[in-house]
């Protein structure tokens, strides 16, 4: 596996057995001296390139020192000062930068749409809802009537819908994205779906002569608001190349993984995970609970071992509270479980703790009417 290490000043930097024989490779967290870490303007990009595409990415000065042994793919960490070629063709209309639409206008989409707002981007605003565009238009957005209208005034369209079914119809529709796509524009779709819907869309967009990325985030309302996402892309990398400027105003890291499905994969593994552990959490609560064990100790004693994790220290006070206020509605939860489940069949791959987890998620919904509620509201599944 690759190491991220701290460059010197415009330096591409590789540390995997086949490096460039750079003069500081110790990895970032070896290092101790304040002075020797990386400038904080310099921003660090993790791709995914195949061994024999790896020399074409490289500036020609450093091609003679690097040796991809095992034939494998490889991440590479490139300083802001040095990034890798790419295609001549950018997304840019009249305006210095690439004007920006964004269709989706829910507890993630309004902040991520604010943050290029703030930092100067012209973004247009569309969501089926329309009074739910207002935070972002009185903060200097333009509204469309349609997706297709944000798509045909903008360089490059994202897209955070709710579901695989409103992700693919605001795409598809008659006044949707891939409706207002032509040659030189591309769409960004950072909902969560499966690779299947991730693909449809996809080929609606590159019929329309557009490009495509999927981009689904990992993180939720406090991320969005405070600009750190974790994108997980996947599809046209010049679209990836042209986006990234905009990932880092909304996002802390961002991963390009392949072809389209690989982002949606990846989403899905990741939240599969995070389901399993909050109603593994919610299960531990409601024992110590039973128990009569004080909860704030219970939540001490499990933020000092092992199985330490923000999610647990962030949610945890409140839960003991009983309050579940909404950063990641329970019912997208359940449909990513529901999704990561169907993975694991199409693969034969048995997942019996997501499957009980997800069964938790399910109660919540249909017996507690909790859909809308944060998803650690699954603790009152077991109440």
């Amino acid at each position: 596996m690759a190491t991220l290490v701290a460059p010197l000043k415009g330096q591409l930097v590789w540390n995997s057995g086949c490096g460039f024989r750079a003069t500081t490779q110790r990895p970032l967290h070896h290092l101790r001296n304040r002075s020797s870490l990386p400038r904080p303007s310099t921003r660090y990009h993790l791709l995914q390139v195949p061994s024999d595409s790896f020399a074409s990415r490289v500036p020609s000065k450093y091609k003679n020192g690097c040796r991809d042994r095992l034939g494998q793919r490889r991440s590479i960490a490139v300083s802001a000062e040095e990034k890798p070629a790419i295609p001549d063709r950018i997304y840019t209309s009249s305006s210095e930068r690439p004007k920006v639409g964004f269709v989706g206008m829910g507890i993630m989409g309004v902040p991520m749409a604010l943050n290029l707002l703030t930092t100067g981007y012209e973004v247009t605003v569309w969501n089926r809802t329309a009074n739910k565009c207002t935070p972002v238009v009185e903060a200097g957005a333009t509204y469309a009537a349609s997706a297709k209208e944000v798509a045909e005034a903008s360089d490059i369209t994202f897209g955070m819908l709710a579901d695989p079914e409103a992700a693919l119809d605001v795409c598809t529709s008659p006044y949707g994205v891939a409706a207002g796509m032509a040659p030189g524009k591309g769409y960004v779709d950072v909902s969560t779906v499966d690779p299947a819907t991730a693909k449809s869309i996809a080929g609606a967009i590159h019929a329309s002569g557009g490009e495509f990325l999927e981009a689904p985030v990992s993180g939720s309302k406090k991320p969005a608001e405070d600009g750190q996402l974790i994108f997980l892309t996947a599809g046209d990398e010049h679209l990836y190349h042209a986006a990234v400027p905009m990932l880092e105003v909304m996002g802390k890291a961002h991963f390009f993984l392949g072809a389209v499905g690989k982002g949606a994969e990846m989403k899905l593994v990741v939240n599969m995970v995070m389901g399993s552990m909050m109603a593994a959490f919610a299960e531990g609560l409601e024992l110590g609970s039973d128990l009569e064990l004080p909860q704030e100790t219970v939540l001490q004693v499990i933020s000092l071992g092992a199985i330490s994790s923000p999610m647990f220290s962030l949610k945890g006070p409140s839960m003991i509270q009983g309050k579940y206020p909404t950063a990641f509605p329970l019912k997208h939860q359940q449909k990513d479980m529901r999704l990561a489940l169907s993975l694991g069949d199409e693969s034969k791959q048995q997942l019996p703790v997501a499957a009980a987890a997800n069964e938790l998620y399910k109660e919540a919904i249909e017996n507690h009417d909790l859909g809308d509620a944060d998803f650690s509201a699954v603790l009152r599944s077991l109440q």
